[in-house]
């Protein structure tokens, strides 16, 4: 079949190679026939356009009797261009400045020359003048020429002529072939190639065609180029059943188009087609007699498997008919229930294995199977009868879960569960131990069985397993505290070596995070009476109290430090007392608040949630920012409050100042020596200060007030004694009436005599 169209494609293109060639010869002939008229019309018209007779009717300035001369004589010069040029039908020109027509033998008005020349019913006389002065420059179209045979058309070449010197238009030259002169040419290549020939000008407008142009050959025309300027012969364009081919002509714009039906077009490749189709009919014959012949020789056994699965998976409907798809969605659904099952298996294994090891770390035997064959079942071997559990808490669980996007909350907890379970394990493997981990009340616990080795090594490489999974994961961001329990001999020591982890835990209080701590750091001896920790006297109490009522958060800080060190710097506190400690210096921060007067102030109620901020740190350490934070925010309160009672104070004692300063100068104003200075050494102050005391309480100064109170007195002197100005002057302490009555005048804005006239 491939062979087939291969030879088949390869005949089509040589047959169209040839037809291509034919029609392109008959399109060049076609061509060379029109341009030879097409040339003697162009040239006759370029005579015209540069004849000196026709150049000097145009643009000279000449009188009408001048002018109708130089008419006549190019008329006479136009009827020997009509014997030279003897297939020239027509050509005249249109003499714009007379409105006239200068053609062979005469000079017409433009009307009378459309009827003689033009005027068929086809094109009326408007419409010929608009053609005449609209259309394009070196343009061919069609006009309807009288003296034509049918259907009196004829194929017309114009050239405007250019502008005279004041810009206006003065005449077009015509020049005018009949149509019957082309056809000659068309109709031998139509009748020789069964197609339609067409003349085409540059806007591709139809100037002349053997037959109607059809719709489907419109849409062929569309495709043409609007300017070709190639004497070469362009491939042709096919659409629906015509093929067309066009060639540009040689001496115009005109393009040559050639239009073949399909049917007429691909006739002599008919045969190269026939035989195409019986050799494909062959070709599909023979591969179906093969492709029954190998289905019965092969397809027995697909359809006795096809049917054996289809039996044992009789709940399975079969949706399509495709028998190795169907097996091979059988088998991979066997596999993928066959994975499920084990996936399923081991997920209750470990279900099962967490389950029985959260037991054993709780100190619940179980009675019933040993739990030595448990460990076999659950394929957990063990090397020796030591044992030692390691806690493990992850500090930083949500950050690490935020930068694990995409991920289910559980599946995160499950991932990192898995990924300490792994590096410990793999630890306690490289150290010839073996580890099982589990997840029990939230922390990652692992029991280690130490190999043949002795309980001090065992120790030494539970301590390295503990600080090389540390570093190892916190390299992955994730932050460890870790706690070691005690070494215990048998199974039934699982549980206290897991007890003495979750207590060696606890001291992570005091320890603080991300630490490896054992329980040989914590643990006393019972025998030892000596009290550990617990410094705090009253004295040191008070002393704290009275450095926050003042707002000294430097010694203060200074003095909770040295109590919280000399505590926790010991040997290892009680946690009991360790708490119970936070708490006093707690309540000592509250009665420093109480002691300042304000128990109920704000400070108080806008932080209620201080107490179980503190409760719920995990470390000492945490506690001690906390209570840090805490002072900071009541000694600022304090200090706040101190200032505030100190302002308070302070104005009271101003204002009383400024009271008995007034009193003072109201009894001595009559005095005429009373001055600021001397106020000032009555109250024990320099004058300068008292003055800006006074004035920053009264916003005026002392000799200000001093000088208007005299006035106000002299006022009321002034209208109840018929004293004299000189008189009242000495009576309120001026010893000068001069300076007396300046004053009054600068504080009442007239003299004194003045206001006494007045009143």
């Amino acid at each position: 079949m491939i062979v087939s169209l291969l030879v088949y494609n390869q005949s089509s293109q040589a047959l169209k190679s040839e037809i291509h060639r034919a029609n392109d010869t008959m399109l060049r002939q076609v061509r060379y026939t029109i341009d030879t008229q097409i040339d003697l019309m162009k040239r006759l018209n370029m005579e015209i356009t540069w004849n000196t007779k026709l150049q000097d009717l145009m643009y000279s300035s000449k009188s009408a009797g001048d002018a109708q001369f130089t008419a006549y004589q190019l008329v006479k010069e136009l009827r020997m261009y009509q014997t030279s040029y003897a297939s020239i039908d027509e050509f005249y020109v249109t003499w714009d400045q007379e409105a006239a027509v200068i053609r062979p033998g005469n000079v017409r008005d433009l009307e009378t020359a459309f009827n003689t020349i033009h005027n068929t019913g086809v094109m009326s006389y408007e419409q010929w003048m608009d053609t005449i002065h609209h259309s394009a420059n070196n343009r061919f179209l069609l006009l309807p020429h009288l003296d034509s045979a049918k259907p009196q058309t004829g194929i017309a070449y114009l050239i405007h002529l250019p502008k005279d010197l004041n810009g206006k238009e003065t005449g077009t030259v015509v020049v005018i072939a009949d149509i019957g002169r082309f056809q000659k040419a068309i109709e031998s290549i139509s009748g020789f190639s069964g197609g339609q020939v067409l003349i085409l000008n540059e806007e591709n407008e139809v100037l002349l065609s053997n037959l109607p142009v059809s719709i489907n050959q419109d849409n062929l025309l569309k495709h043409l180029p609007d300017d070709g300027g190639s004497d070469v012969m362009n491939m042709p364009i096919r659409d629906g059943d015509s093929e067309l081919f066009y060639i540009q002509s040689a001496v115009s714009k005109l393009k040559y188009v050639l239009v073949i039906p399909s049917s007429i077009y691909w006739e002599k490749a008919e045969y190269v087609r026939r035989f195409t189709y019986i050799s494909l009919f062959i070709s599909l014959l023979g591969a179906a007699v093969l492709t029954w012949f190998f289905m019965r020789r092969n397809y027995s056994p697909i359809q006795q498997l096809v049917q054996l699965l289809t039996d044992k998976n009789s709940h399975e409907e079969r949706t399509d008919w495709n028998e190795l798809s169907f097996i091979q969605r059988s088998i991979s659904n066997t596999k993928s229930e066959k994975d499920k099952i084990a996936l399923q298996f081991q997920i209750h294994q470990n279900v099962l294995r967490s389950n029985m090891l959260n037991r054993l770390l709780k100190g619940k035997m179980d009675t019933l199977i040993p739990y030595e064959e448990a460990f076999k079942s659950f394929d957990m071997k063990l090397l020796s009868d030591d044992f030692a559990v390691i806690l493990f808490v992850v500090e930083n669980g949500e950050s690490l879960s935020a930068n694990l996007p995409g991920i289910d909350i559980n599946e995160k907890h499950k991932l990192i569960q898995f990924i300490i379970s792994n590096v410990v394990e793999e630890l306690a493997d490289h150290y010839h131990h073996v580890g099982y981990a589990a997840e029990v009340d939230d922390m990652m616990v692992c029991l280690v069985n130490g190999g043949e080795s002795e309980s001090s090594d065992l120790k030494a490489d539970l301590e390295a397993i503990a600080s090389e999974a540390q570093r190892f994961l916190g390299s992955y961001q994730m932050d460890l505290t870790l706690s070691i329990g005690g070494i215990h001999s048998s199974l039934t020591g699982i549980a206290e070596a897991y007890r003495e982890a979750v207590d060696a835990m606890a001291y992570k209080m005091v320890l603080g995070k991300r630490e490896i701590i054992t329980y040989d750091e914590i643990r006393r001896d019972t025998t030892d009476n000596q009290q550990f920790g617990y410094y705090y006297p009253l004295q040191v109490e008070q002393q704290i109290i009275n450095l926050i009522k003042v707002g000294d958060i430097e010694q203060a800080s200074k003095f909770i430090n040295d109590v919280t060190d000399r505590n926790f710097n010991q040997p290892i506190i009680s946690l009991t007392l360790a708490r119970c400690l936070v708490f006093n210096l707690v309540g000592t921060m509250v009665k420093a608040i109480n002691e300042l007067g304000d128990g109920d102030s704000s400070i108080l109620g806008d932080n209620p949630l201080w107490m179980d901020t503190i409760i719920a740190c995990d470390t000492l350490l945490e506690m001690k920012h906390e209570l840090q934070t805490l002072l900071n925010k009541v000694c600022a309160f304090a200090a706040i409050k101190l200032e505030s009672n100190v302002s308070h104070e302070r104005a009271e004692s101003l204002r009383d100042l400024v009271t008995k300063v007034t009193t003072h100068i109201e009894e001595q104003y009559s005095n005429s020596n009373l001055s600021v200075n001397l106020i000032g050494e009555h109250f024990d102050l320099k004058g300068s200060y008292l003055s800006k005391l006074f004035k920053n309480q009264t916003g005026e100064g002392v000799l200000d007030y001093i000088n208007k109170y005299r006035i106000e007195q002299a006022k009321r002197m002034m209208g109840s004694k018929q004293d004299s100005i000189s008189d009242i002057a000495k009576l309120v302490g001026y010893n000068e009436a001069a300076t007396f009555i300046r004053v009054f005048k600068k504080y009442e804005g007239i003299t004194p005599g003045k206001f006494k006239e007045m009143n």
